[in-house]
């Protein structure tokens, strides 16, 4: 899921009016999204919105914006999901339990969702798992009040303002000399079914390419030359922020590390164009990860 940029009006002049939650909450014209577990209700390739009064439940809101007609939109974060928790149109008056499997997480909606509706989802999740996370203040322990129509928490007791954090991480797409193979990985987690593109995140005091040479020389013990950044992607996974980069290769003696990356392999562009149709020799990424936009961009660079 590739967020366009610059789509969503955040309404960021509102974040400061007194009472602007309570007031959006009790007008019934205001459409909320509901969040249980990083994930939302998704109908009809949208995000589905329900009046806040149907939201049963919700322990923290936040204002995430305004849709293009102008109608405000609020986060209800919803812990243990009741069944009264999301009122659904299409279903008769006595709704089903909610079961789990039909809300929708970022990685499952990424083929589905594209535009205003990719970008709220990435901002509800992301805002939920701060609010939920940062309750209590982690200078102090105590109980924060929430501000800034839920962008903010003010601690009472030593007087600390915290906001929703973002840990950068970057991801390399590493071709060879001549441009006609790419370097995948695959992560030990995948047990070998899926070969990406390799990522990490910035420690403290280093640059975006000190990290990418870092990363790649760690993971698959090559060198790099002219890196360059590609593009970025908001990743709830709970709060980092891909930052896309190509990058050649000095030499082609790639060894995983055996530890975080369990094998490495060059593929040609013939491979990668049948991987991408799913028939081999490797799995790739799935449609909304980065990871799979850096492949298939340096596949049709030349295909």
């Amino acid at each position: 899921m590739i967020v366009e940029p610059g789509l969503l009006d955040r309404a960021g002049e509102l974040r400061d009016v007194p009472g602007v939650l309570d007031g959006l909450r009790a007008d019934p014209s205001t459409r909320t999204i509901v969040v249980h577990d990083r994930r939302a209700r998704v109908t009809d390739a949208a995000l589905l919105r329900v009046p806040p009064a149907d939201v049963v439940g919700a322990r923290d809101w936040a204002l995430l914006g305004r849709d293009p007609d102008g109608t405000p939109v609020l986060l209800a974060v919803v812990e243990d999901a009741p069944v009264d928790a999301v009122a659904i149109d299409a279903v008769p008056a006595d709704p089903a339990p909610v079961d789990t499997a039909i809300w929708s997480a970022v990685r499952d909606a990424g083929g589905v969702l594209a535009g205003v509706e990719a970008e709220l989802l990435i901002e509800a999740v992301a805002a939920a798992d701060w609010l939920t996370a940062f309750r209590f203040c982690p200078a102090c322990g105590a109980e924060t009040e929430l501000r800034q129509a839920g962008w903010s928490r003010h601690c009472p007791s030593c007087g600390r303002e915290h906001f929703p954090r973002t840990d950068p991480a970057v991801i390399v797409a590493i071709e060879s000399a001549d441009g006609e193979r790419l370097l995948l990985g695959a992560n030990a987690n995948w047990q070998g079914r899926m070969y990406s593109t390799f990522a990490g995140f910035l420690e403290a005091g280093e640059s975006l390419e000190t990290t990418v040479h870092r990363e790649i020389l760690e993971e698959a013990g090559v060198r790099l030359r002219n890196v360059r950044y590609v593009s970025s992607q908001p990743w709830p996974y709970p709060r980092s922020l891909m930052l896309g980069f190509r990058a050649t290769a000095v030499d082609e003696d790639a060894v995983a590390d055996g530890d975080e990356i369990i094998d490495v392999r060059w593929l040609t562009r013939a491979e990668i164009a049948t991987a991408l149709r799913g028939e081999g020799p490797v799995g790739l990424p799935g449609p909304s990860s980065i990871a799979r936009a850096l492949i298939v961009d340096w596949y049709e660079e030349r295909a």
